[in-house]
């Protein structure tokens, strides 16, 4: 079972960038997927989720109405769609998904700076 996420990278304050979490060995459509992220010498904690058939989301109060969440099963996909960065969204992201298993991946470093 492995996740690789990609997309991260530098990017200004209000921007934008689209962060993608690949699947495979696990039956993907079976599992809740979530990301989160870790800053600086901070915990690691939950940014968004998505359900496994993709009907039910939930987003930390801090990335509300600028973080999107969403999954393709047919490509064993999960993206986090990211507007209106901040400074503060700085961290290493972390794709994670829960099922029969429990998988993580490697993570993608997002820095927002001017």
């Amino acid at each position: 079972a492995q996740l690789v996420e990609s997309g991260g990278g530098l990017v200004q304050p209000g921007g934008s960038l689209r962060l993608s979490c690949a699947a495979s060995g696990f039956t993907f459509k079976s599992y809740a997927m979530s990301w989160y992220r870790q800053a600086p010498g901070k915990e690691r904690v939950l940014v968004a989720g998505i359900s496994s058939v993709g009907g039910s989301t939930n987003y930390a109060d801090s990335v509300k109405g600028r973080f999107t969440i969403s999954r393709d099963n047919a490509k064993n996909m999960v993206y986090l769609q990211m507007n209106n960065l901040k400074p503060e969204d700085t961290a290493v992201y972390y794709c994670r998904g829960i099922g029969y298993l429990e998988v993580w991946g490697q993570g993608t470093l997002v820095t927002v700076s001017s």
